[in-house]
């Protein structure tokens, strides 16, 4: 459908477009930055024992450390922000696919909004009470048509 020669082609307009497509491309950028992280704490670890070893004559055994410090910090601040940006790649593929949930979800609670002010507007005919018994029929004891008082329980005990 979409060819190179379309000046508005782009080829990330398709994985945007599926939900599926977009987590399988933010779970390989994702690899890739991982396998980045891996190769920085490497570099982080040799980096602070060559700073941490390399001292001056007249130095003390704590000035090649305070030296190394900064170095050591902004190399941790990468290492920060990279696992941060990590976790923001995988959140953002659940959000992602939450919204296509969301939207299907949307338009189902639309009609059943419609269907529930239609059922407002319009309520349904109520029946008709049934027909009160005939004459020489058996009434219907509901366990309240008994005796109003205590005196005419009869046989009956009290609760």
């Amino acid at each position: 459908m979409n060819s190179n020669n379309d000046p508005n082609y782009s080829p990330l307009r398709d994985v945007a477009q599926s939900p599926e497509a977009t987590a399988r491309y933010l779970a390989d950028v994702q690899r890739v930055l991982l396998d980045i992280g891996k190769n920085l704490e490497t570099l982080s670890i040799e980096t602070q024992v060559h700073l941490r070893d390399t001292h001056v004559e007249g130095d003390r055994w704590y000035h090649a450390r305070l030296r190394a410090m900064p170095v050591e910090r902004a190399l941790g601040n990468v290492l920060k922000n990279l696992k941060n940006l990590t976790e923001g790649l995988e959140k953002s593929a659940y959000k992602r696919r939450a919204h296509d949930e969301a939207v299907v979800n949307t338009a189902k609670e639309r009609k059943e909004k419609e269907l529930e002010k239609h059922r407002e507007k319009n309520p349904p005919v109520l029946q008709a009470a049934p027909n009160p018994p005939q004459q020489g029929a058996q009434p219907h004891n509901s366990g309240y048509s008994g005796p109003t008082s205590i005196y005419d329980l009869g046989k009956r005990e009290s609760a």
